[in-house]
């Protein structure tokens, strides 16, 4: 299955029915009087986050989505039938912006919450509701009200507990697959990860989710390279695991190049719990090791720990580090309800 994390997308909700103009004609009833019934209303446009979803790719073959016209009423007081809603089906984490794509309409961050994108029309009011005691007869109905239609668009920012960070090669995929059934393309040259990717990872009888996206170079804020365009999908993580090649020749100057891109994005990512480890310890001696690791030290303002995903040398110990944070923000939070919300413009 393709990734895809922004799309666009037209919706139109349906229109009510109209009222309905009638009159109640019976043999042998001395009384007729107006009997038109109210037309039905116009199905909505819900969208609705559900598991088993990690990609908007269904958006891109089917762009248009129209929910169903209420029916006009009918003679004998008869309502017309409700125009059936449509339900789009994204994944958890799926952000619903305004045309301009900057104003956040919906964020969908829990299984079965939804949101009313466009409301159906009210059905229009038949003869009988018009009648008084000064007007017996009405030939008065109302129609239908008219549906709501806009363009959207829907942004995915994958929900997981940890987020790698670091420059390309630094050894993100190699630990995501090494920690997790995850298998992400690993090769030596840079940018080798085009997308985000997800692995469950397990320590110690936990369990929680790790997302690694494509590395970040200098000037990734300002469009180079691929951007910051894949940090949105970290923005919602717990901790954020910061990967340092450790054959890199300037550690320290690696660590601060990432660093300043997270500032430059915003979103509070700089501020997010972070853990710095320096990888690929399997290809230095012990000398090197602590030589980097205090070149790291001075520039982190914090312990760095020591790990290779080659070798799984120290990772089951970044796992415990991740978990403990991860734990600690959880604990943090109370459950919220995942309730249906309305959009009003």
């Amino acid at each position: 299955m393709k990734f895809l994390d922004l799309a666009r997308i037209h919706v139109r909700s349906g229109a009510g029915g109209h009222g309905c103009l009638s009159f109640r004609r019976e043999k042998f009833v001395e009384f007729g009087g107006p009997d038109g019934g109210d037309g039905g209303k116009g199905g909505d446009v819900i969208a609705e986050a559900v598991p088993g979803l990690n990609t908007l790719i269904d958006f891109r073959y089917q762009q248009h989505f129209f929910a169903q016209n209420g029916r006009p009423g009918q003679g004998g007081q008869r309502t017309g039938a409700s125009g059936e809603d449509i339900v789009l089906r994204v994944p958890v984490g799926t952000e619903i912006l305004d045309e301009d794509g900057e104003t956040v309409i919906a964020d969908l961050t829990e299984v079965g919450q939804r949101v009313v994108l466009a409301e159906g029309g009210n059905g229009g009011w038949g003869n009988m509701r018009f009648a008084t005691s000064t007007n017996r007869a009405p030939r008065r109905a109302n129609p239908g009200q008219e549906g709501v239609e806009r363009t959207l668009w829907l942004r995915l920012k994958l929900i997981a507990d940890a987020g790698l960070l670091g420059l390309p090669n630094a050894g993100k995929s190699t630990f995501l697959a090494a920690t997790s059934n995850a298998r992400p393309k690993i090769a030596d040259y840079p940018f080798t990860t085009l997308v985000p990717n997800l692995g469950v990872v397990a320590v110690d009888g936990a369990e929680f989710v790790i997302a690694d996206i494509p590395g970040l170079i200098e000037g990734a804020s300002e469009g180079r390279g691929l951007g910051d365009r894949f940090l949105g999908h970290v923005e919602r993580s717990r901790v954020l695991l910061h990967l340092i090649d450790g054959t890199a020749e300037d550690v320290a100057g690696d660590h601060d190049v990432i660093l300043r891109e997270l500032e430059r994005y915003g979103g509070n990512l700089a501020e997010k719990p972070r853990i710095t480890a320096l990888n690929k310890i399997d290809a230095l001696s012990p000398q090197e090791r602590e030589a980097k690791r205090a070149a790291l030290e001075s520039v982190a303002q914090g312990p760095v720990m020591l790990m290779s995903g080659a070798t799984k040398e120290g990772v089951t110990e970044v796992l415990r580090a991740l978990r403990a944070v991860i734990e600690t923000s959880r604990a943090g939070e109370q459950p919220q309800k995942a309730d249906a919300g309305r959009w009003q413009p």
